[in-house]
């Protein structure tokens, strides 16, 4: 039997009833004794972990997305709830769909324990109020989606949340990297992410940070798409704020329409900058103000768009017709 390492107590050595993310990881025991080099390379293995983690729950998430993207479409809404890290990342996700996908505001909503000031403070005791997480769901309809991010599982601003938001028909979630969370009943997808033990005892801004980011990261970028944010594999909802938005306007629909960049330029001239209608006109060979109106019928999808341009050019239906068709 191969002895155990000196500085693992025996006591803790049995602490199988913490959660995961408490426990003390056998390979960083010797942490502050390595070398810069020796840690980093710890650091990045034990990271791919957290890959393989987010891996393992694909299915899970695919289902979410598609729950949600059904949602969106009766005109529900997606709430996140988290704290401290895990609110933080929330707040990211949520803050970067605006510019990169053009969404409506409160489209996709985060919510953090103790709110604004803990983006950027620590508000530690603001993750224990149950009450708190309650208040924050109030807005939560019942086609919203809910997703609770906590990599204990056990924080009660989340739990509160979740209870609320089930009341009221909310479809829920919990991402946690505990397979004992205690909140894992509130959750209609309990999704577990197994991290394990942290390079940094209970440090859960490592491994269960960087899982629960790229979950969200898969989450929405997916839900973007299938809401027909993108034609291709192309940002076509990016909002030209400033210079950089509107040279990567003009490239993007260069890529979208094979188009040289001088009559890429005054297609957007004549969309008025509006990239998904100068697409859809280049692509289905229409008008703009056809190609407006079709995206409307189309849920402003760019590739439903153009499907429903040339589904109706094959039956001749006219372009006329469709514009008067959604008058």
């Amino acid at each position: 039997m191969t002895p155990s390492h000196p500085l693992l107590d025996p006591l803790l050595e049995g602490d199988a009833f913490l959660p995961e993310t408490e426990r003390r990881l056998e390979a960083s025991l010797d942490l502050d004794s390595m070398t810069t080099l020796e840690r980093l390379q710890l650091f990045v293995t034990q990271d791919r972990v957290a890959v393989d983690a987010v891996s393992a729950i694909l299915p899970q998430l695919a289902s979410l997305v598609d729950e949600a993207s059904e949602r969106l479409h009766r005109g529900g809404h997606v709430h996140y709830f988290g704290a401290g890290t895990s609110g933080r990342l929330a707040v990211l996700d949520a803050a970067e769909l605006l510019p990169t996908f053009n969404i409506e505001p409160g489209l996709v909503v985060a919510h953090i324990a103790g709110g604004d000031r803990a983006v950027q403070h620590a508000v530690e005791n603001a993750e224990d109020s149950v009450v708190s997480g309650r208040a924050d769901a109030a807005q939560v309809g019942q086609n919203d989606v809910v997703i609770g991010l906590t990599a204990s599982g056990n924080t009660p601003y989340v739990g509160g949340a979740l209870a609320a938001s089930r009341e009221v028909g909310a479809f829920t979630a919990l991402v946690s990297c505990n397979s004992r969370a205690s909140l894992a009943d509130l959750a209609d997808s309990n999704i577990v992410l197994r991290t394990g033990a942290e390079v940094v005892t209970g440090s859960t801004r490592l491994k269960a940070g960087t899982a629960e980011k790229l979950v969200l990261n898969g989450f929405s970028t997916a839900l973007m798409v299938a809401i027909g944010r993108t034609w291709s594999n192309l940002m076509v909802s990016v909002v030209a704020t400033n210079e950089k938005l509107r040279d990567r306007t003009l490239r993007i629909l260069m890529q979208a329409t094979n188009r040289p960049e001088g009559e890429c330029r005054a297609l957007l001239e004549e969309s008025g900058g509006d990239l998904k209608v100068a697409i859809v006109a280049s692509v289905a060979r229409v008008p703009m103000d056809v190609a407006q109106v079709s995206l409307g019928r189309a849920g402003a999808s760019v590739r439903k768009a153009v499907d429903l341009l040339t589904e109706s050019q094959l039956v001749g239906t006219t372009t006329v017709d469709i514009k008067g068709d959604s008058e």
